[in-house]
């Protein structure tokens, strides 16, 4: 081994254990999705392109489809490696921010996906647990949303549907290939700009952006 193979392999583990610890060089993963169920517009995608750039942050629209969203978003986390990957969907009627706790191992859709599928009490993992916890610091992403005055609060459904099919789907990754990745998933509620039922409740989508860059800034170990 030559004398500079030998000093970077000393080195590796102690950038890692610094880049772990202070989140410097920190690869992050936003996704978001696109519209479905009839709405022109998804606000996860509008927030997500308007995430303010910075080193690390990779952003990925995912298809409103079972299959389609858990290939693509595999195929990206072992394409780019993530530190960590955060998801992002539509609650349409929650009235805050909320961050999930859980994501269960079932696809039990209450309405077709974009690809006219509707599973009905499929495992996604058949070999994988009923559930996984969020390896996300929710409580404190929670916090400091909650500081900035945003509505918000954390959630222990993710539901059936495509959203909870991502959380679970990454989650099972992070536990059976890449122990290292940190997953987790935050819904919205509907954009005051977008259109939809004015009886159902909505955050301007300024707020949901800004929630989501201090979502990003807690996972990268930032302070507030």
């Amino acid at each position: 081994m030559s004398a500079f193979a030998a000093v970077a392999a000393f080195l590796y583990p102690v950038w890692e254990n610094i880049r772990e610890r202070d989140g410097f060089g920190m690869k992050i993963l936003v996704t978001a999705f696109e519209p479905f169920g009839g709405d022109a517009v998804n606000p996860t995608m509008e927030a997500l392109s308007r995430l303010a750039p910075r080193e690390g942050l990779f952003k990925l629209v995912l298809p409103v489809t079972f299959a389609g969203a858990g290939e693509k978003v595999t195929r990206t986390i072992e394409e780019l490696r993530p530190d960590a990957v955060l998801s992002l969907g539509l609650a349409g009627g929650r009235d805050r921010i909320t961050p999930e706790r859980v994501a269960i191992n079932l696809d039990d859709a209450r309405i077709p996906d974009n690809d006219g599928l509707q599973p009905v009490d499929a495992p996604i993992a058949p070999d994988g647990p009923d559930a996984y916890f969020t390896t996300l610091p929710v409580r404190e992403i929670a916090r400091r949303i909650g500081d900035m005055g945003i509505p918000v609060g954390l959630s222990l459904s993710a539901g059936a549907y495509v959203c909870n099919h991502v959380m679970y789907t990454c989650l099972h990754l992070a536990r059976t290939k890449y122990p290292g990745m940190k997953c987790g998933f935050v819904h919205v509620p509907y954009t005051a700009e977008m259109p939809h039922d004015a009886s159902k409740p909505s955050l301007p989508l300024a707020d949901i952006v800004r929630a989501v860059e201090e979502a990003v800034r807690v996972i990268a170990g930032e302070d507030a």
